[in-house]
């Protein structure tokens, strides 16, 4: 999770969002990225969303089987929509989204029974650390 809270410090410094992800394989990183949705005028850029863009490219597969995604915040219906398409074994995030968080906060899509792939979640890795960053950005962009 350390590696995902650098990648967040990161977009708080380009002005974005300060959300990091990486995904990690047999204890190998596979991707690292954070949010970009400004930078590149995409809004599925989410950091999520390009680790899994990356992790594919190069293990030339859109199925990741295996692997863990740490993330510093609870994702989106969009990013878990993802992660269960491209198979993620098992999430690890940060802070609860309550306004937008889709695995226990707003909604708990891994715990759809009608859906093909369920996504085992590990939350609350480096809370505090992950809140306090996004707590602070935004209080200096109020």
């Amino acid at each position: 999770m350390s590696l995902a809270l650098r990648e967040a410090g990161e977009a708080a410094k380009e002005g974005e969002i300060p959300v990091g992800a990486i995904l990690v394989k047999d204890k190998e990183v596979l991707a690292r990225d954070h949010n970009r949705t400004i930078f590149l005028n995409d809004p599925s850029a989410h950091a999520e969303i390009l680790v899994l863009r990356k992790a594919g490219e190069k293990l030339k597969n859109y199925r990741l089987p295996g692997t863990t995604l740490y993330v510093t915040l609870e994702p989106c219906l969009m990013c878990a929509g993802a992660m269960i398409q491209a198979r993620i074994e098992h999430l690890v995030y940060g802070t609860p989204d309550p306004k937008a968080g889709a695995v226990t906060s707003v909604y708990c899509i891994f715990a759809d029974k009608k859906l093909n792939h369920t996504v085992r979640v590990t939350r609350g890795v480096l809370e505090k650390d992950c809140r306090a960053l996004l707590q602070g950005f935004f209080k200096y962009r109020r």
